[in-house]
């Protein structure tokens, strides 16, 4: 079921965002895309789920070329992606969240047996179960981010594409999100991520792929990215910094 992009190109109003980028993807394990604001993470999740069209190059996911199908056409192909901005409809249930994602899919019933069972597992999972009756914009920020993931969970694709899903979490929130992903990898998903919580990014990722002005700068195991002197410089070393000086500052408080 891989994923793979090749010599993809994207600009807008001549400023060129996706460069040349060619990337395959290994089933089965969490790939996270790391960078600079404005490096086309979020231009690149747009193009793969078709949200937005390629210019030039080719994208395939388990042997289909993806070009030119609409966003719902690419979800039936089996990827799924979350938004930074949730889009959750918020005068609606939690129930109804979830059937609303999972009904783009013109073949599912959701009212089916086995649907419904799946539907209760995820919720279960993701703490939601007893408040699915509740409407969406009455939840807690971290539950509206959880409910997000679980509309794509849901789903039962096999990959995922997640733009900061856990932007805003801490705590036992952060600790079930990690188990989330790992269960889901453990069971044969495949996750590209958008992440920019670096401690995130180290914790779940199997490989990382850095982008820069809309090529890929360098890619590999998380130790080999975090290690890179350059990569450092470039941007982790000035979150680092960033980090830094703010705990020296609490301290000195």
């Amino acid at each position: 079921m891989s994923l793979g992009l090749n010599e993809v190109y994207k600009s807008f109003g001549g400023n060129q965002v996706i460069d040349g980028v060619t990337l395959e993807i290994e089933d089965g394990k969490v790939t996270s895309l790391v960078g600079p604001n404005g490096a086309g993470k979020t231009t690149l999740f747009n193009l793969v789920t078709g949200f937005v069209a390629v210019d030039r190059g080719t994208i395939r996911f388990a042997g289909r070329n993806l070009g030119g199908l609409s966003p719902q056409a690419v979800k039936r192909h089996g990827l799924v992606r979350t938004f930074q901005n949730l889009r959750l409809f918020l005068d609606m249930t939690v129930l109804e969240n979830v059937r609303v994602a999972l009904e783009s899919d013109l073949s599912m019933n959701f009212w089916s047996r086995r649907n419904l069972a799946q539907v209760e597992k995820v919720l279960r999972r993701v703490g939601l179960w007893e408040q699915r009756q509740k409407m969406a914009g009455e939840l807690s920020y971290a539950e509206r981010k959880f409910l997000s993931l679980a509309r794509v969970l849901a789903t039962g694709a096999p990959c995922l594409l997640l733009d900061e899903p856990a932007a805003g979490l801490d705590g036992p929130s952060l600790r079930l999100f990690h188990e989330l992903i790992r269960e889901f990898k453990n069971g044969g998903g495949t996750v590209l991520l958008i992440e920019h919580n670096l401690d995130i990014v180290r914790d779940v990722s199997d490989r990382i792929v850095f982008l820069d002005k809309g090529r890929i700068a360098a890619a590999g195991t998380p130790e080999e990215i975090f290690s890179n002197p350059v990569l450092g410089e470039l941007y982790f070393g000035i979150r680092v910094a960033a980090a830094t000086a703010g705990e020296a500052g609490n301290a000195a408080r």
